[in-house]
């Protein structure tokens, strides 16, 4: 998706997002939430500096943003996103609570080796698959050594999310990506200790379910999955 295809949709996101999971039986934030715990989870595992800056990849209207402060609540968030209109919904929502960031030209403002750890929910799949290798390496280029990459996906393994991203209008031009392929690409671009986790196996009404998960994430059919890496 290009930059004048985000801003089209900055205003409505919110809105058509909800529309577009009602199947799922749960609302955007549940998503977001859960994405942000496993990002959290793996701060606490590495130790990573409670103060530290953190980098949210795609940011959007700023879904991540309060998932991630409830979790991490003295880390400093950057949102990067290379839409205008989408930037200034997440600053009217937020305020000042994280710092914003212009992706432009492919580029981040961010100098090298200067962030704690990155992330990016459900972007990929909108950017140029002859772009990915790029974006990977200035991932990284900005990156501190050993700091984790969180990358969130939807599964194309999955039926159900298929169905949805090709029904839904903010994914008009998205091509799903392959787990595997996403792990090879992370690679290809330097990162270490290359991982895969499947999430979401059960909607809402099965989530007596849900307890459950932490045992299937190597079982390549759950809605998404990560990519977990280290620069």
């Amino acid at each position: 998706m290009s930059e004048p295809e985000f801003d089209r949709f900055a205003a409505s996101y919110r809105e058509i997002h909800a529309r577009n999971i009602v199947i799922s039986g749960e609302s955007p934030d549940y998503f977001a939430q859960y994405k942000m715990r496993d990002f959290v989870s793996i701060l606490h595992k590495l130790e990573a500096p409670r103060s530290g800056k953190f980098l949210d990849f795609g940011s959007g209207v700023g879904a991540s943003v309060l998932p991630f402060l409830d979790g991490w609540p003295k880390g400093q968030l950057i949102c990067a996103d290379v839409s205008p209109s989408s930037i200034a919904q997440s600053l009217a929502a937020h305020g000042s609570l994280v710092e914003y960031s212009l992706i432009k030209d492919g580029r981040l403002a961010q100098a090298d080796n200067s962030v704690d750890g990155a992330f990016a929910c459900c972007v990929f799949h909108h950017i140029s698959e002859s772009n990915h290798s790029s974006c990977l390496r200035e991932l990284r280029r900005v990156l501190k050594p050993g700091a984790p990459l969180m990358l969130y996906e939807h599964n194309p393994l999955n039926p159900l999310t298929v169905h949805a991203v090709r029904t839904c209008p903010l994914d008009e031009n998205a091509v799903l990506i392959g787990a595997k392929t996403l792990r090879r690409r992370c690679e290809d671009a330097g990162f270490l200790a290359v991982r895969i986790e499947y999430r979401v196996f059960f909607p809402a009404a099965l989530r007596r379910l849900r307890s459950l998960e932490s045992s299937l994430r190597w079982l390549p059919f759950g809605a998404q999955y990560a990519v977990h890496a280290r620069a």
